[in-house]
């Protein structure tokens, strides 16, 4: 019974995924019949994302970045039966490299067949593809098209790691621990706002993209007086050193890419919720003068504000 519990949960995984990829071949495909009709300055994929991203704020698949891997998935693949036959089968990431890192078709072909046949994680596959295993092993002629391997557990939980799947189901990886950051994400942003210290509403889940991969700050606003960015990162559990390290990565990310030649340094606030309070912890503040650190709230007012915080409130 065991083992039939975890198969039924491995087939409910993998079929959620092909809904996913079948979703953005479609996205893809509408992408390529718009611009066949109005043409490349029209600006489709632009338009597209912005209405997509205004519908569904939850999920993060509809960035520029992410459009554009579906206009070229579409383009790859252009049998939709084949697509979910076999493509759909593999997670996003592992499409997304497929399809960038290979250019023939008997290589994009050799390379799903092996991931799918041999559960390869996306690691694995990247190595794989990297060392030139298709040129090492030859360019034989499979049947692969009309026989399918079966399910396994190990491609299954390679798909679960994928958070384009968890947004799309709109559970995130833990839907309470969702919950509770979309609750302490407004009540952060309305307390630092109601300060009327100089804090700039930027976003929520501000996209970034670094080396082809997509990251998003939870909260990033705009310190006028500072002249600086501040990362805002939530923690639904308690604090953890991984926590600290994704920060001061965005941190660095926003300095490359956004902040401005006579901007200071982007300053970080971690936010981490333990069982009966809120704590917190600045990043980079230490640099900044004395007279200019009077200007953000000090860790006790944040942690008197949000100390008490519980979901809904």
């Amino acid at each position: 019974m065991k083992q039939q519990v975890s198969q039924a949960r491995q087939r409910a995984v993998l079929a959620v995924n092909t809904e996913l990829v079948c979703l953005y071949w479609q996205i893809g495909q509408e992408i390529l019949q718009r611009q066949a009709q109005q043409g490349w300055g029209s600006k489709v994929i632009d338009r597209l994302g912005r209405d997509l991203r205004e519908a569904f704020p939850d999920m993060k698949g509809f960035s520029r970045a992410n459009l554009m891997y579906m206009r070229a998935f579409a383009e790859t693949w252009t049998d939709f039966e084949f697509v979910q036959q076999t493509v759909g089968q593999l997670p996003w990431g592992h499409n997304i490299l497929i399809i960038n890192k290979l250019k023939s078709a008997d290589e994009r072909l050799f390379y799903v067949q092996k991931a799918l046949s041999e559960h390869w994680s996306r690691t694995t596959l990247e190595v794989q593809v990297k060392n030139k295993l298709y040129e090492r092993q030859g360019k034989a002629v499979t049947n692969f098209n009309k026989r399918l391997p079966d399910t396994y557990a190990n491609l299954a939980q390679e798909t679960l790691k994928d958070p384009y799947l968890f947004d799309f189901l709109g559970l995130g990886e833990d839907a309470q621990e969702r919950d509770i950051e979309d609750a302490l994400v407004r009540h952060v942003t309305r307390f630092l706002l109601e300060l009327s210290s100089g804090f700039a509403y930027i976003g929520r889940q501000y996209r970034l993209e670094v080396n082809g991969d997509e990251f998003f700050i939870d909260l990033l606003f705009y310190h006028t007086r500072l002249k600086s960015y501040v990362v805002v990162e939530l923690k639904a559990t308690a604090f953890k050193p991984e926590h600290a390290g994704q920060l001061n990565f965005y941190l660095a990310a926003v300095d490359a890419q956004i902040k401005a030649d006579d901007d200071n340094p982007t300053i970080g606030l971690l936010l981490c919720r333990t069982q009966n309070r809120l704590v917190a912890e600045y990043a980079l503040v230490r640099n900044l003068p004395e007279d200019l650190q009077s200007s953000l709230p000090t860790v006790g007012q944040l942690e008197a504000e949000l100390g008490d915080f519980r979901n809904g409130e």
